[in-house]
């Protein structure tokens, strides 16, 4: 059960965010921001809002003054709903916070999801980390993953962006998560990390997993649906496509892999094994193999990650620089999207 506006105390959602966002944050000098605080903890005399104890300041700690100039502190967040702990909870409660927002601000600059490692390297809620960003300057307005329900943040735009930035050095599980941006005036200037490669089948796996854990609940609660194809490239076959990947509720991943290399055995199944298959895939026998993965919090994730790999072993790709990302999969409605954290190339 959600309950959408416990913690703003009457207020709209989207009232509040307007606030925020107007809000005079003084430099996030340590003065400015107790002053922010008091300022939007100040109950309204009608409408309500919410009270300093629910405004949560992150001060800059000594792994952070790398990332900033003369900013006390990082960001102020409140909690903007309540929700079941469970995977399907969290993600509809983040929805329900995107629409009203998306409707009141606009579309955000840019969406994604932090993975396993969140800003300033901080831990993730473990059903998924969605965020959807309204980029400013100096400060940016986030639409964050709590561990008790989606939180309303707003920090400095640079330092946030100058983490995220140094994460672009190549090794391995640098980044994690995806990110995607729209072109719009707000992003002007926004510059992206590079990306990291998978160098062992064991990585690639460990990344498969990571994904394919929280796709489901965080497609749910972004409002996105991804269709995507992973290739490999074989010795003098070229580059065929072995995967397709419907990143929609429920998750279905299918295999082209011949029948003579027993895909039963890596734990591929067909329509009788998983009927909600044929919504994505109608014709039973193309793709023939299909893995329905669940919704939101059902993925079998290790398994499936171990079955995509070891087919794709088998289909004979060499390692995993050879299992390719088809760049359709990068185009989600207006959003240019990057998959850091799954270390495949795109082709």
């Amino acid at each position: 059960m959600t309950d959408p506006h416990t913690p703003l105390a009457g207020e709209p959602l989207a009232d509040f965010a307007q606030r925020l966002r107007a809000a005079e944050t003084g430099g996030w000098s340590a003065d400015g921001a107790r002053a922010l605080v008091e300022q939007l903890g100040r109950r309204d005399r009608t409408a309500g809002g919410p009270s300093a104890r629910d405004l949560r300041l992150r001060p800059v700690g000594p792994s952070e003054e790398w990332y900033v100039e003369k900013e006390a502190y990082l960001e102020l967040a409140v909690t903007v709903a309540t929700a079941a702990p469970d995977a399907v909870g969290q993600a509809y409660a983040f929805r329900a916070a995107k629409d009203e927002l998306s409707d009141a601000l606009g579309e955000p600059s840019s969406m994604g999801s932090y993975g396993t490692l969140g800003p300033y390297h901080g831990p993730t809620p473990a059903w998924g980390a969605p965020f959807l960003r309204w980029r400013g300057a100096p400060d940016t307005l986030e639409l964050r993953a709590g561990h008790h329900g989606p939180e309303l943040v707003l920090g400095p735009t640079a330092p946030v962006e100058a983490w995220l930035w140094s994460l672009g050095h190549g090794e391995e599980h640098a980044i994690s998560g995806f990110l995607g941006t729209r072109r719009c005036p707000a992003n002007a200037g926004l510059s992206l990390p590079g990306r990291w490669a998978a160098r062992s089948w064991e990585t690639a796996t460990d990344a498969l997993t990571a994904f394919f854990a929280t796709l489901p609940a965080e497609c749910a609660a972004l409002g996105i649906a991804k269709v995507m194809r992973i290739y490999g490239r074989l010795d003098g076959a070229g580059a065929p496509c072995l995967f397709d990947i419907d990143a929609d509720d429920p998750l279905m991943v299918a295999s082209y892999a011949e029948h003579d290399l027993d895909p039963a055995s890596f734990g591929w199944g067909t329509v009788a094994e998983h009927p909600r298959s044929r919504d994505t895939w109608p014709d039973t026998f193309e793709p023939r193999w299909r893995f329905d993965a669940g919704g939101p919090g059902e993925p079998p994730a290790r398994a499936l990650a171990e079955t995509v790999v070891a087919t794709a072993r088998a289909e004979g790709v060499a390692g995993p620089e050879d299992l390719l990302l088809g760049s359709e999969a990068q185009d989600v409605g207006a959003y240019t999207v990057t998959y850091y954290g799954l270390g495949l190339a795109v082709v």
